[in-house]
């Protein structure tokens, strides 16, 4: 199977990608990082409110969920009508949600401090996603890895933000994350104008037409089996960012800060693997990446539940960094697919990832209730398995 490669950037845009790939990756990482506390200070706020693992898991499932619905309706609407000022909206968003984490009092106050979170989300992925393929000039994988890796940093500095700064100075101590999100507002807003010069100064590109040798009917079956490996991906994730930490505190009677440096090095891996995935998919194809991430980390997450806490850090890592490459790579491969659809396919693989680990997470506390929190990454062991479906994907030149 042929895909046409889409157009080459006007030269004006070109010249000045690279600080703009720059300037949305550390917004992604400034993003990420505000949206890592939440799951970061999960050890305090149970300790503060007596919540349980089911509780848990539904803070972590208003997140993503809102996260995850809004998402491909953001990336239809602005497929049609882009906003390049958008991308500072949802900063807004994201800070009156660190704000009011910082002054709830109540397990309800806790969701409504996730759902405006998970709004932030929804509306800077799709949106940022596109910024970084217009500013590609031609290197989609390396692009989507950079733009990736900024949030992964983020997302991996979280935990000890909140080992550091926050569990020693209590859950008041969130708000100084405003400070956080106002330079995020900042860099956006020059993001944005760079956005709206484009948009004014580049003829629309050529509409890449579909390959007509795939049907309506093979395609959405290519992009089910795509959802089953995003699927497998992100729930175990979920199941890392959400109870890692408790995993760790239980298995190994670690204390939280303790715990949270070991959280720090599964997501300090993964940012390392989602970096490395954009370059190497480029290179070798995108395809070869998506077999070797899925699938590859299934002997390493075998083993994890039953080592020692020496060998278990070291399986973390490994599981992180390969498993962390597939999403630059299928996010890539799903919109060469579906040419002319950047922020639809980015919003529903963003959205997708977040409900998944949304539903995921929130199964988990209900599991990890009712046996026990070892026995939920047993279960979570066998998820990398499902690479196995990677076979179903057709090649492509992507």
């Amino acid at each position: 199977m042929s895909i046409s490669a889409q157009a080459a950037p006007a030269p004006a845009v070109r010249n000045k990608s690279l600080w703009v790939l720059f300037a949305v990756s550390f917004a992604h990482l400034l993003n990420d990082l505000k949206q890592a506390i939440l799951p970061a200070v999960y050890p305090l706020l149970r300790d503060l409110y007596a919540l349980d693992f089911t509780q848990i898991g539904l803070i972590t499932l208003v997140n993503q969920l809102t996260a995850s619905l809004l998402q491909p309706l953001v990336g239809m609407y602005t497929d049609k009508y882009p906003k390049p000022y958008s991308l500072p909206i949802a900063m807004c968003f994201t800070l009156f949600g660190l704000l009011t984490l910082a002054n709830a009092d109540s397990f309800p106050g806790l969701l409504l401090a996730a759902g405006l979170i998970g709004i932030g989300s929804a509306i800077f992925h799709p949106e940022a996603s596109r910024v970084a393929r217009l500013a590609s000039g031609g290197k989609l994988g390396f692009a989507q890895s950079l733009f990736q890796v900024g949030g992964n940093i983020g997302t991996a500095i979280g935990p000890l933000m909140a080992a550091f700064i926050i569990i020693p100075r209590g859950q008041s101590s969130v708000s100084w994350y405003a400070l956080v999100a106002l330079t995020a507002i900042f860099v956006l807003w020059a993001v944005g104008r760079w956005y709206s010069d484009h948009n004014r100064q580049s003829k629309p590109a050529p509409v890449t037409k579909r390959d007509p040798s795939i049907s309506r009917t093979r395609l959405t079956f290519i992009f089910i089996v795509i959802g089953m490996l995003v699927m497998s991906k992100n729930v175990y994730l979920a199941s890392m960012t959400s109870f890692y930490a408790f995993f760790l505190i239980d298995r190994f009677a670690l204390d939280a800060s303790q715990a949270q440096l070991g959280l720090f090095v599964f997501l300090a891996a993964a940012a390392a693997g989602t970096f490395i995935g954009g370059p190497v998919g480029d290179r070798i194809g995108r395809l070869k990446v998506i077999w070797v991430s899925i699938l590859g980390p299934l002997p390493f997450a075998l083993a994890l539940p039953y080592a020692n806490l020496e060998l278990a850090l070291v399986l973390t890592a490994i599981v992180g960094f390969v498993m962390a490459s597939a999403f630059s790579a299928i996010l890539v491969y799903a919109q060469e697919l579906v040419p002319g659809k950047v922020g639809l396919v980015a919003g529903l693989m963003f959205g997708f990832a977040f409900g998944m680990a949304a539903i995921g997470a929130a199964l988990m506390g209900i599991i990890a209730d009712k046996t026990s929190i070892v026995f939920v990454f047993q279960l979570c062991s066998f998820l990398p398995a499902v690479g196995l479906l990677t076979i179903f994907l057709p090649k492509t030149n992507a």
